[in-house]
């Protein structure tokens, strides 16, 4: 059930006229759970046992781990924790990638093994929802964290459908306070929530899906001759496509959270406008990053143990980082690239000159500059369907010529390329403020205008219902 389709505005509306009605707030809880199961099962109904079993097993392993005071026997609980969600993802997303692999590396030996395709259908969101689930369990093992009263609310905090299958990833500490009583919603915030909602189905339909995918896609789809405008083109548009597919699907969850009262965290912060690497993970896919941060490369003793075990913890986190992105050595060699380039703004941290520098403005420009150049580099590679074409298309981002194809530069291609630039405009301009706050301040005849044209610019369109690029994570 796709955001921008007709049967999600009529799922959300009766979700509304029941979650306002004069019902018990019990009532209104329970049928927000059923609509959330009744969300997923729209994607794949037999895959609803795997985020009952998820929501099941850390239910009840975060209170024995909370009833244990033997270390030992804490972390055998963690481990079974561990055991059955880490063990659903390798089942479902990576069993295929670790079968090939393994195929690749015996015929490298002199062998010859072949291992049957396990035919796994990857469940949408499965990423996101187990990613969840543990974050409560690890909070709760260290101490972070009581385990909650209401198996119902937690079970609303791990399905709750805006969120389910492409986030934020959202923490329990934050979530489930809010589902003790509901909140009242103001005009003002109702009228807030939609405004996210219609930014972001606007992002996604007119900006990623109608302007940047179909240059993107003939661009990747031709790239062992392409030339050089085309495949910066391509490079460029695939940045300004991902970004607009994910911070779209996080606003209209983020949105239509709100319109139901609730408070989910901001999953982007004008990415494109970071000034170094370690500020553009201050702002692309917080709630990740953020998860990585807290869970995995502060437990591997984050910056605590000297430079070499910090430059460590680095390479790990964002090598897992990649791998969550999917079973491809792409992504690995994506998420790979990151953290050697944050262990090397980390190591010319430590000089005077780079020091100095930084508040120059004149550096920052350049900086910001260079730091948004590595990123589209990377997703070049975060993109390609091999590392071969991924050389391919940045082998061709250097001067030179190429008949076999070139992009037409007509009047809608300008288009495109005006929207790109309007794009990385608007987060230069968006860096140090909040949308929420933007949006607050402006004049309500200045935001139903544009709201409006947003509208409009959907409707001329038809409103593309391709699915988001980060179901498939």
């Amino acid at each position: 059930m796709l955001f921008n389709s007709l049967i999600f505005i009529l799922f959300f509306i009766w979700v509304l006229l029941v979650h306002y009605s004069p019902l018990t707030w019990r009532f209104k809880k329970n049928h927000l759970l059923i609509a959330s199961y009744t969300f997923y099962a729209a994607w794949n109904p037999p895959y609803i046992l795997l985020l009952m079993i998820s929501t099941w097993v850390d239910w009840h392993v975060a209170k024995k781990i909370h009833q244990q005071t033997n270390p030992v026997k804490r972390k055998h609980w963690l481990w079974l924790s561990l055991t059955v969600n880490l063990g659903m993802l390798a089942s479902f997303k990576y069993a295929g990638f670790m079968a090939d692999n393994f195929t690749d590396l015996m015929q490298v030996l002199g062998f010859s093994v072949t291992l049957a395709d396990p035919g796994f259908i990857l469940p949408v969101g499965i990423s996101f929802f187990t990613f969840q689930t543990l974050s409560y369990t690890l909070d709760i093992y260290y101490k972070r964290l009581q385990p909650w009263h209401n198996f119902r609310d937690y079970a609303l905090f791990v399905s709750f459908f805006p969120q389910l299958v492409a986030g934020p990833i959202v923490r329990a500490k934050d979530f489930l306070p809010q589902t003790q009583q509901q909140s009242q919603v103001s005009v003002a915030v109702f009228s807030l929530g939609i405004s996210l909602f219609i930014i972001g189905l606007f992002q996604k339909t007119v900006l990623a899906d109608t302007f940047f995918a179909p240059v993107v896609d003939q661009v990747f789809a031709h790239s062992t001759g392409i030339d050089t405008a085309s495949a910066w083109l391509g490079s460029l548009f695939f940045s300004a496509q991902i970004f607009s597919d994910f911070s779209g699907y996080s606003l209209c969850a983020i949105g239509i959270a709100l319109c139901l009262g609730f408070n989910l965290p901001v999953n982007f912060r004008s990415p494109f406008a970071a000034i170094g690497f370690s500020d553009l993970w201050r702002r692309w896919h917080i709630s990740l990053s953020s998860w990585l941060r807290d869970y995995l490369y502060i437990p591997l003793g984050g910056n605590r143990q000297g430079q070499w075990r910090l430059y460590r913890n680095l390479m790990i986190t964002m090598l897992l980082g990649g791998l969550w992105h999917g079973a491809a050595w792409t992504f690995v060699i994506w998420g790979g690239l990151h953290g050697l380039l944050l262990v090397i703004e980390h190591r010319l941290g430590k000089t005077r000159g780079y020091q100095n520098l930084l508040p120059n403005k004149l550096f920052q420009i350049v900086y910001g500059l260079f730091t948004f150049m590595m990123v589209m580099l990377a997703f070049v590679i975060f993109r390609a369907d091999n590392m071969t074409q991924a050389v391919q298309l940045i082998t061709a981002l250097w001067p030179h010529t190429s008949n076999q194809f070139v992009i037409e530069i007509n009047l809608w291609l300008q288009i495109v390329m005006l929207a790109f630039v309007l794009l990385i405009t608007t987060q230069i301009f968006m860096r140090n403020r909040q949308l929420n706050n933007v949006l607050e301040n402006m004049p309500v005849l200045w935001r139903t205008l544009m709201l409006s044209l947003f509208l409009l610019l959907m409707f001329i369109t038809n409103g593309n219902s391709h699915a988001f690029i980060y179901f498939q994570f």
